[in-house]
């Protein structure tokens, strides 16, 4: 089970220097992601709420499938994961059994941790902001994203999709994808 929010930054620096304020180090250095959302020409998956995801990191291919999401004050959503061997072929693979990619969005990321804490953070820097992303149980997000003085009104629970769509919405820009 996946459950997180989104808290918007300022930028990356404001970002990392309030991670470590607070006692957060660093996990895994600042890489670059590439993410393919895949869909089949009707856009099924959208439809019912799932999201099917190719991500690259260097040569690193994660796939992932999220179910639809669960009613919660938190972003709260069942998530599969499994590594792929190389890129190319696992997007041949999908678009063979009909799933071709649909959003295409990129992020710098870093993850963070304080030891001996439960969760993950993120600060991610994408095309339209940078964001720390707190990913663990509820009760750790909660306390958390107040140690980091974010009220809950502040909180996000969109996907980087939906937040690319309203940045394009708010600039009378048409969608494409979200890169670089």
């Amino acid at each position: 089970m996946e459950i997180e929010i989104k808290l918007p930054v300022d930028s990356a620096r404001k970002g990392r220097a309030l991670l470590r304020r607070h006692g957060f180090e660093v996990i895994e250095p600042r890489v670059f992601e590439q993410n393919l959302v895949l869909d089949d020409e009707d856009r099924s998956l959208f439809a019912r709420g799932v999201l099917l995801r190719v991500r690259r990191v260097g040569n690193k291919v994660t796939c992932t499938a999220k179910g639809p999401e669960i009613p919660s004050r938190h972003k709260k959503r069942e998530e599969w994961e499994f590594e792929a061997s190389a890129f190319e072929p696992c997007l041949a693979f999908f678009a063979t059994i009909g799933y071709q990619e649909s959003f295409r969005y990129e992020k710098y990321r870093t993850e963070f941790a304080v030891p001996g804490e439960p969760g993950l953070v993120t600060l991610d820097e994408t095309p339209i902001g940078v964001y720390i992303e707190l990913e663990g149980a509820a009760r750790w997000i909660d306390r958390t994203a107040q140690k980091l003085g974010f009220a809950v009104d502040t909180w996000i629970l969109a996907s980087y999709g939906r937040l690319y769509v309203e940045w394009c919405e708010a600039r009378g820009i048409e969608p494409t994808s979200m890169r670089f």
